[in-house]
């Protein structure tokens, strides 16, 4: 899953972006609206975290700007303000989900997981394909019943190949969802990352490769 994070309290927004990551999600941070607006129109996010009171273009704009473009990511609004009125009224912008300040950690990781969920078809929070059942939420793999420990980069590029549903998600395709606006796209990172997956995932191969389009499961 990819995830842009658009908060003015630096602190805050890198401190989002480090839980996140921590979660297998590939995180871009910026820190007002009209970087968030920038950053949209050439990346595509699955869920987009918006603090409402943005310097620049307001929280507000951005999100009715996003709405107005048929922008396919989910938006969960970030506010101080946690009354009734605020959470209609930044709903009816456009907004997905809406979340008031302070908030906890495991409440936000938990809504941006249902947002990203929120795909064409749906999808279950527990995804299983070819023996493998994958469960974001804990962060867990399991094969045939037997436990396999990833790290968050394996764990990602899994998830983006279940996701995938048995259609193949080409090698740019995979470093767009699974790695950040930072990943150089001339590496073999795709590639090496894939590989200690197959090895990790054992026999039989579950990950096939197509040649000059990628990768499925």
């Amino acid at each position: 899953m990819r995830v842009l994070v658009v908060e003015d309290e630096q602190v805050l927004a890198d401190a989002v972006a480090v839980g996140l990551r921590r979660e297998a999600m590939a995180v871009d941070v910026v820190y007002d609206g009209d970087s968030a607006l920038e950053r949209t129109s050439v990346n595509e996010y699955d869920v987009i975290v918006l603090d409402r009171d943005l310097p620049g273009t307001h929280g507000d704009d951005v999100a009715r700007s996003l709405v107005e473009e048929s922008y396919t990511g989910r938006i969960l609004m970030l506010t101080a303000a946690g009354e009734l009125s605020d959470r209609v009224e930044g709903l009816t912008l456009g907004a997905d989900d809406y979340l008031a300040k302070p908030f906890a950690f495991a409440e936000l990781i938990a809504r941006v997981r249902a947002l990203g969920r929120r795909a064409a078809p749906p999808l279950p929070p527990v995804l299983r394909r070819s023996g493998i059942t994958l469960d974001p939420a804990n962060h867990t793999v399991r094969r045939d019943e037997r436990d396999v420990s990833l790290t968050p980069k394996e764990f990602a590029v899994l998830e983006v190949l279940m996701r995938a549903n048995g259609t193949v998600v080409s090698a740019e395709g995979l470093l767009e969802k699974a790695w950040d606006e930072n990943a150089d796209p001339f590496t073999n990172v795709v590639r090496v990352t894939v590989m200690t997956l197959r090895k990790k995932l054992g026999e039989p191969p579950v990950i096939h490769t197509v040649p000059g389009a990628g990768y499925r499961i």
